[in-house]
């Protein structure tokens, strides 16, 4: 896909913003931002700012996305668990960057746009599941690398473990507001590692799945 001038001017100013991995910065130039976002605020599509997609969820600005991106470290053999797929963009950005996504969301309607969204992007390496991404995906671990767009109180404990060795996990932690803080978790063969990445703001990690939603599945 050939990228556009809005596209080429939101990675300039990703480089201006400090992101300087060039896999990353070649990704977020390759994926239409304008088609993860709803007809209304399309003419903001490559403005460096959260957006509503409904159901009380946005998609993140796009040097959040890069910042969270390259913090990750992605390589092109890892398998890699997003928390929170929402619009589906995070997740198109890792899937040119890693081997296997696996992307969970809470909102069936919103997983349902993204998979659409997936199949026309043809991003065949992404395996959905519509759940509680605060169980992770047991089944699949371990994962290189965890990935998670929503702000969690704490961290849950069921994340963490599902990291192989030498994994990395990015999450938001805090109450809604300016007291969320990015934190990255690196595994290694003493326990965990975490360092703090500066203060974000992101919609809250909900445990569970939406009212109604537990009875319409049985």
């Amino acid at each position: 896909m050939i990228a556009g001038p809005r596209q080429l001017r939101l990675v300039m100013e990703l480089r201006r913003q400090g992101i300087a991995d060039t896999r990353v910065l070649g990704a977020i130039e390759r994926i239409p931002r304008e088609n993860f976002i709803p007809e209304t605020f399309r003419d903001q599509a490559y403005e460096d700012t959260a957006l509503p997609i409904g159901h009380g969820q946005t998609i993140s600005q796009p040097t959040v996305v890069a910042r969270m991106t390259e913090a990750l470290a992605v390589g092109d053999r890892h398998r890699v668990l997003e928390i929170g797929t929402g619009s589906g963009y995070q997740a198109a950005v890792l899937a040119r960057l890693c081997r296997r996504l696996y992307t969970i969301e809470r909102h069936r309607a919103l997983l349902q746009a993204a998979e659409a969204r997936f199949r026309e992007l043809r991003l065949h390496n992404v395996t959905t599941r519509w759940g509680d991404g605060t169980k992770g995906w047991p089944e699949s671990a371990p994962f290189d690398r965890i990935i998670v767009t929503a702000a969690g109180l704490e961290i849950p404990d069921t994340l963490p473990e599902q990291l192989a060795p030498g994994g990395i996990m990015i999450i938001p932690v805090g109450e809604r507001g300016d007291t969320q803080r990015l934190v990255r978790i690196v595994r290694d063969e003493d326990g965990f590692v975490c360092d703090d990445m500066g203060t974000v703001r992101f919609v809250p990690l909900v445990a569970g799945l939406p009212r109604g939603a537990q009875e319409r599945r049985a």
